[in-house]
Order: structure tokens, then sequence, then C-alpha cells
């Protein structure tokens, strides 16, 4: 079956690396990646992954959630082959539902207990550390909030930012959710709502902190890093702040991957996802511009991020952060 023009225009998916007409679920010769990954990342493992095997890949590219529904939606007709995300919340969604296939022991072995679910119907391929960047010429280490929960103080009134619409965002409040509870996390939502100034993307938020908008936002650490590493135009006047002590702010999101169990071409669907949790897949994240963790086992990150070690991130399990129930409480609260 082939997608038609309404629903690609409907979703916005018309990226593809290979220079073949859009593929039928039947692709005999390469497998379709349905990534939510940053583009040029998924660039990276696909064409590395290619030259290896000479696996032909087409890449379509969208948003966690947006392609969690699409997959909800074409059921067992899916022309996808797997599944890449941010953030776990949309793995979750899909798993729930029943469309993973289990993913082969060799892989999962690759990647330590901590970034994949148990029941093995996804894995963690890399990894994102929440901060809290500020403007450095405003505001000294003894000034910034000691944790996530005092950005609901009266205080932060207008003084921060965050991107609450998007997947990174929401992921957040899901771990608030897992570690807080229902109580706790309304509360701070209902807070921030007062609070924060909404921006629509973590870059855009970061901006507004380098240009002196507001003094701090709450967002994902390889906004600053990938800044930095171009022209630090929109970053110069910006640090960021890890609240570490196992606090909500300290949360790492973990990247997943999994595999359509419709797929008619496992074997080559496999062989990906055990690729870009590999040595060489995983060598792409420290050596490439992501500036993403790498997750699986004794895989080193980019030298320049604060090892993963020293976060003290709070143990939050991937497999039950309630994206559902967050939407709930984040549009309660008039954040959404």
């Amino acid at each position: 079956m082939k997608i038609s023009l309404t629903r690609l225009s409907a979703f916005a998916l018309a990226v593809s690396i290979v220079t073949a007409a859009q593929p039928s679920r039947a692709q005999e010769d390469g497998i379709v990646v349905y990534n939510a990954q940053h583009e040029s990342l998924g660039r990276e493992w696909v064409e590395a992954f290619t030259k290896e095997t000479g696996i032909k890949v087409t890449m379509r590219q969208g948003s966690d959630m947006q392609f969690a529904n699409q997959l909800i939606q074409e059921g067992e007709a899916s022309p996808a082959d797997v599944f890449l995300t941010e953030n776990s919340p949309a793995m979750v969604l899909v798993d729930g539902a029943g469309l993973f296939a289990p993913i082969d022991r060799e892989t999962l072995d690759q990647v330590p207990e901590q970034y994949r679910p148990a029941d093995g119907m996804w894995t963690g391929i890399a990894a994102r550390s929440t901060v809290f960047a500020y403007d450095k010429t405003k505001l000294t280490e003894d000034k910034l909030p000691k944790s996530m929960a005092d950005l609901a103080d009266p205080a932060w009134k207008g003084r921060w930012g965050a991107s609450p619409a998007g997947a990174d965002f929401q992921a957040i409040v899901a771990a608030y959710l897992q570690l807080k509870g229902k109580d706790a996390t309304k509360t701070w939502l209902t807070a921030m709502k007062e609070n924060a100034v909404p921006y629509k993307g973590n870059s855009t938020a970061m901006k507004a902190v380098n240009a002196g908008e507001v003094e701090g936002a709450l967002i994902y650490h390889y906004y600053w890093f990938g800044d930095q590493a171009k022209t630090g135009e929109n970053s110069r006047n910006v640090a960021l702040h890890y609240f570490k002590h196992e606090d909500p702010g300290a949360f790492v999101s973990v990247s997943g991957g999994g595999i359509i169990k419709s797929t008619q071409h496992m074997k080559e669907a496999q062989a990906f996802l055990k690729f870009i949790t590999g040595k060489a897949g995983q060598a792409i994240l420290k050596d490439g511009t992501s500036f993403e963790y790498a997750v699986s086992k004794d895989a080193a990150s980019n030298d320049k991020l604060v090892p993963l070690a020293d976060l003290h991130a709070p143990k939050v399990e991937a497999s039950t952060l309630d994206n559902k129930t967050v939407v709930e409480l984040m549009t309660e609260a008039g954040l959404l």
C-alpha cells in the first residue's frame, strides 16, 4: 500500500534520503524508518548503516507523537519498519498498542537496563539531559533555582521560559509526574502557567535567554552545545545549570528505537537497530554534531558533555512515562 499525497501532506512526511520512488509496504530492497530524532542524526545513522551493510533505507521525518499516532492509525498496514524517537513517551504509546516486535537479545544486551524497558519491545538509542539555561550576565550561581520545583515560586514570575507544546518538555513533565505524583505535578503546572513565558521550541527559548527576554529556560542540554559548536551567536550569554541531586530537573530522557511488528523486513530492521546501538552507531553520537549522549555499554559520549554518571539523574522508568495524563494536566492548566 502506498501512502497517499493527502496523508503525506497531513503529516508533513516527505523526507527521503534515497533517490528511489516512495516505497510500498513490501519494499524489496530496504527498510522504511519513521525518524522523529533530529534529521541530521538520523541521516548520519542511515548513511553509515547503508555503507556498512548495503541495505537501503528510506527515512521519513516527523515528530514523536505525530508518528506514534500515525502508526496507531496505520496499524498492520503501516509501511514503516523501524520507529526512532527523541523521547520515550511516544515509544510507550506505540508499545501499548501492541505494534512493536521483540528486539533481538544481542541488540538489547548492548544497552544497559536503565536505558530500555523491561519488556524488551524497544530500546534506548541515545539520551539527553534536562538543564536550566540561564543568562550568565544576569544570574550568578547563588541566584539559580536549586530544584525544578523552585520555578513554581512567585519570585520567578516572568523570569523563565519553556516550550510547553513540545514533546521534549512534555517528557520532562512526565518524569515530574512519575517522581512527584499527580497532585504535585498539577500544582507545579498551575504555577508554571503564571510564571513561565511560552516559546515555540527549545532553540527559541534559549535564544530568548541569550537576548535577555527571560533569565532562564528549561530545555535539553544539546541545544546549547550545538549552537556553541557553530557560531555561538544564540548562546554567547547563556550558561547551563545542572540540577543534579536526583531532582526532577535532572531528568535524563531516553530516545527510543523499535521495530514495527508488521514489517516484512524483520532481518534488515533488526540489523538497523543493532547497528545504531552498537559500536559504530554510538560512535556517531560521540564524534558527530548531535551532542546527544551515547547509552550503549562501554560507549563514550562527546568529550564536551558532562558525563552521564555526574548528572546524578533521578531514577525514572521510561516505559511508564504517562504522556496521556501529562497532556490532560497541561491542558487543564491552560498550557496547551
